[in-house]
């Protein structure tokens, strides 16, 4: 089980996350004018009332969330919340992600974790009206290397195949053998044996990743009522196909965001996505690739001014394009840049949930919902977490360090380690200074000789303290050597907690969390989050 908290640290304090997004969380008056309301709960009064003055197609929404159900057994929760999205009063709270192989990276969870914290929290403070934590399935990215592999006990975990495409389509029969490895790492215990049930009847009973990972996500919390969305739906695209043609006719999109990246810029934030003039891919069976715009001479008339999909033969004059948006709108696939357009246009929705990446790419858009008459929601960063033990909070003490000071370099760590624990001063800066005065008055001396000696005292003093840095540096070196256990430690305990230099939720899986935990792991996880409490949390488990 988790117990309490250990303790929090302040995210600006970590020394991991972005200034545009740091600034967001402490409520900058140079960011203000890039979003719509306070990430607080008291602005969400205000979120809803403006939300609920669009015209959301709900009736539609609510057939396609019920055909998608049609395969997986829906708890009462989930039918409920479901049927309450008919109702004018029902609102949604969204998080996104890919389709990462066994969930990914612990962030996935606490995203979810998070979405159904913030949504039974409304409820509380604003019980006149439902709110339904939905998880925006990014079934049609195509990044296959981002959503390919795990990290688990040290080791990569890969789905090794020749993916096209967007990844939602991807056949996963072939994920047989990479189940069996997890089974000779995994063992024989009673939570083991759940979870390679759970992934083989997610990949194996199911044909394609993304059926097989709304299978996943709804086996770990379906109990909480969340509501799994797939957008590669023909007629959610048909809803948001007016948005499409803007984009692909007019690129006002590209325009628009560009805009808010220069006044960005000029307040000293780098951009995180730059959009393309045209915002969208064309996907059709295993492709998916953008669609640009060329004008070529060599044509005939009537087919100079074209559409390209790159990387294929595949050519459209526009009235054929806008005819293509019109028969298949399923075809058009919005980028990083469109995607939370679409999104909010097919939702309900009051709020956003997300991390830094995401959050600091959201406050490049809003000029651009504005433009389109729609809603942009509040951002709300995700919760985040460190997961310890107590052995490890022992070997901690032990080496005389709290965990918060763990965030420090480890060359840094390392030094204060040495410097503590021996049994004499390492440092020579005493030395240095006494050595400089003599110089000094060398100095004095040798001026009023000639003044032209000055340089050349400078340069033994330069000599002098040369020589002291390198007896300094012996010195370390020794007692490093004389403390090396010790200073092994500090580095295990270091990458426990940064394998790799990331912090542990953007690298570890959930997997070993859950072996000792089974589904508790994910009750103890949300119960010990605040969905908005923008620290760090520091999570001890038994």
């Amino acid at each position: 089980m988790i117990t309490l908290k250990k303790s929090k640290i302040p995210l600006v304090e970590t020394g991991q996350f972005s200034k545009l997004f740091l600034d967001y969380i402490k409520g900058d008056s140079v960011l203000r004018k890039h979003y719509a309301y306070e990430p607080k709960i008291e602005g969400f009064q205000q979120v809803i009332e403006d939300k609920a003055k669009e015209n959301t197609n709900r009736p539609l929404l609510v057939t396609v969330l019920r055909e998608q159900y049609s395969t997986i057994e829906a708890w009462e929760l989930q039918k409920n919340n479901i049927d309450l999205l008919l109702n004018k009063n029902t609102f949604t709270v969204c998080t996104g992600h890919q389709l990462c192989l066994f969930t990914g990276p612990l962030y996935f969870i606490y995203k979810i974790i998070s979405t159904i914290n913030l949504a039974e929290t409304l409820k509380k403070n604003y019980p006149e009206y439902n709110f339904v934590p939905v998880y925006w399935m990014a079934s049609e990215d195509h990044d296959f290397a981002e959503v390919r592999s795990i990290n688990l006990f040290g080791k990569k975990i890969s789905w090794n195949m020749d993916a096209k495409g967007a990844v939602g389509n991807l056949k996963t029969d072939s994920l047989n053998l990479v189940i069996d490895e997890l089974k000779q790492i995994l063992g024989e215990s009673e939570n083991s044996k759940e979870l390679i049930q759970l992934f083989t009847d997610a990949y194996l009973k199911n044909i394609n990743l993304s059926d097989a990972t709304r299978y996943i996500v709804h086996h770990l919390f379906a109990q909480y009522g969340l509501v799994i969305l797939d957008g590669n739906d023909k007629r959610l695209k048909n809803e948001f196909s007016e948005i499409i043609k803007d984009d692909i006719i007019n690129n006002t999109n590209y325009r628009l965001v560009n805009e808010t990246i220069s006044e960005l810029e000029r307040a000293g934030f780098k951009a995180q996505v730059n959009p393309r003039v045209i915002n969208c891919f064309y996907m059709i069976d295993n492709l998916r690739e953008r669609i640009e715009h060329t004008h070529n001479t060599t044509l005939e008339e009537g087919r100079r001014d074209v559409f390209n999909v790159v990387n294929t033969s595949i050519t459209f004059t526009k009235d054929e394009l806008l005819k293509e948006l019109t028969d298949h709108p399923e075809r058009f696939s919005p980028n990083v840049v469109l995607r939370p357009v679409y999104q909010q246009k097919i939702l309900p929705n009051l709020a956003y949930i997300g991390g830094p990446g995401e959050l600091a790419y959201w406050l490049e858009y809003k000029r651009m919902f504005d433009h389109h008459n729609i809603n942009f929601p509040v951002l709300i960063p995700r919760n985040f977490a460190l997961l310890t033990d107590e052995k490890t909070n022992q070997q901690i003490q032990k080496l005389g360090f709290t965990i918060n000071e763990l965030f420090k370099d480890v060359d840094v760590l390392i030094k204060e380690f040495v410097n503590k624990n021996a049994n004499f001063e390492l440092s020579l800066k005493e030395q240095e200074e006494k050595i400089s005065n003599v110089f000094a008055e060398v100095s004095q001396k040798a001026m009023a000789v000639d003044v032209t000696l000055k340089g050349s005292v400078e340069a033994e003093l330069q000599k002098a303290l040369n020589a002291l840095k390198n007896l300094e540096s012996k010195l370390v070196r020794s007692e490093k050597q004389k403390q090396e256990t010790n200073i092994n430690q500090i580095k295990k305990v270091k990458e426990k907690f940064f394998p790799e230099g990331a912090l542990q939720e953007r690298y570890e899986n959930m997997t070993p969390y859950y072996l000792r935990s089974g589904k508790k792991f994910i009750a103890d996880l949300k119960e010990q989050f605040d969905p908005l409490d923008y620290e760090l949390s520091i999570l001890t488990i038994n």
